[in-house]
């Protein structure tokens, strides 16, 4: 009887020590998107396929817009658009949430691939979203497609 009261023991020290460890690290990682990033990313998303990058700009996080003016992120999607088309179909690849104190996004954030399908080719999306006084806010998106050389 007392063999089973040792080894419940040991696994409870045993689990306590690696949550104490976890909470030590410097940035933390986990798969999937909170309700509020999931949110954000959404609304992002359809103002990319709708054309509305003056609203995406602005309700782009100041990691975004202190990379480029609007007239240059207008210009760059809008040079997207013309040689990819329209967005038909996005399949999730992976989602990362991370809380770092450094790159991509210093803070928290979520990292989202996605396969898609365009009128005119194939691409890989990435959408980078941090939170910044409880909102959620896109700082980064990339396409990556052998569409746009």
């Amino acid at each position: 009887m007392r063999q089973p009261s040792r080894t419940f023991f040991v696994c409870v020290i045993l689990g306590w020590l690696v949550l104490a460890l976890a909470g030590c690290k410097a940035s933390v990682r986990r798969s999937g998107i909170p309700a509020g990033a999931q949110t954000a990313l959404q609304e992002a998303i359809e103002d990319l396929d709708a054309g509305r990058y003056d609203k995406l700009y602005q309700e782009a996080s100041d990691e975004w817009r202190s990379q480029s003016s609007l007239e240059d992120s207008k210009a760059t999607l809008q040079m997207l658009r013309n040689k990819l088309g329209l967005a038909r179909t996005r399949t999730q690849e992976t989602a990362r949430e991370e809380q770092t104190s450094t790159a991509p996004v210093a803070g928290h954030s979520v990292t989202v691939i996605y396969q898609t399908t365009f009128d005119r080719g194939e691409a890989i999306e990435t959408f980078t979203l941090v939170e910044r006084g409880g909102t959620w806010q896109l700082a980064k998106y990339y396409v990556s497609s052998s569409g746009l050389k």
